[in-house]
């Protein structure tokens, strides 16, 4: 409850406090559940937005990237999480527009239930994670929930499809990851049997290599060939 108390210079202050009792309304009870229910769900939004969009593989192969280039400290963290957030957001819009247009836009014009907009606002999030979920990861689940075959998309429920979903982005995301580990691979054994070859056995590979594998990376301007093959991975 919130009120407004003046104090001496003759200023109003709000006050909000709470009261714990019997209700005479079933109304309220009602009511005071929906809150406490919204506010739950907004402290699960980080995560529901990480598990169900494009979030996951973005931010493991940048994670990957920066690790195979050998300075695990650059980029920053917050510039890495910055940036696969923009790009989830680049990748995510056409679904958050079909969201927008066909359920959140008509719940906000008082056209449809809160119900009717949270039933059609998952279908477009649906159809995206189904385009990159792979069969068997959703027969895993399937098995592990005890369902039977299902014969339509419909017939899966959201709760399996998310956690195939998560999978199904941890191994792409570890795939492509590989294929970035490479080239500076081969670069550290290359520096490395160098080394060797000179007689130089106390300096590290890493001091050599990690000039030429960050010149390598800005000659092919692989921060664009990285968010290329990360944005074209989802089409």
């Amino acid at each position: 409850l919130a009120a407004c108390e003046v104090t001496d210079a003759g200023i109003a202050v709000p006050k909000v406090t709470l009261e714990a009792g019997q209700s005479e309304d079933a109304q309220q009870v009602s009511v005071g559940l929906q809150v406490l229910l919204l506010v739950t769900v907004l402290s699960l939004a980080p995560a529901i937005i990480v598990l169900t969009t494009g979030f996951t593989r973005i931010i493991v192969v940048l994670s990957l990237l920066r690790n195979a280039m050998g300075i695990p400290q650059l980029p920053p963290n917050q510039v890495l999480t910055g940036l696969a957030l923009f790009l989830t957001l680049f990748v995510m819009f056409p679904t958050f527009e079909e969201i927008n247009n066909v359920a959140l836009e008509p719940f906000l014009r008082n056209e449809i239930s809160q119900q009717d907009a949270l039933d059609r606002g998952i279908v477009p999030l649906r159809e995206f994670m189904f385009r990159q979920t792979r069969g068997n990861d959703l027969a895993l689940f399937m098995s592990l929930a005890d369902k039977p075959q299902p014969r339509t998309r419909d017939d899966i429920d959201t709760h399996i499809l998310i956690p195939a979903f998560v999978i199904s982005e941890l191994k792409t995301a570890f795939q492509m990851g590989l294929f970035i580990f490479v080239p500076f691979l081969v670069i550290d054994v290359v520096i490395a049997a160098t080394l060797i070859s000179l007689g130089i056995f106390f300096l590290p590979p890493i001091v050599i290599s990690l000039p030429f594998k960050v010149l390598l990376f800005i000659l092919i301007d692989g921060w664009g060939l990285v968010s290329r093959s990360l944005v074209t991975s989802f089409l």
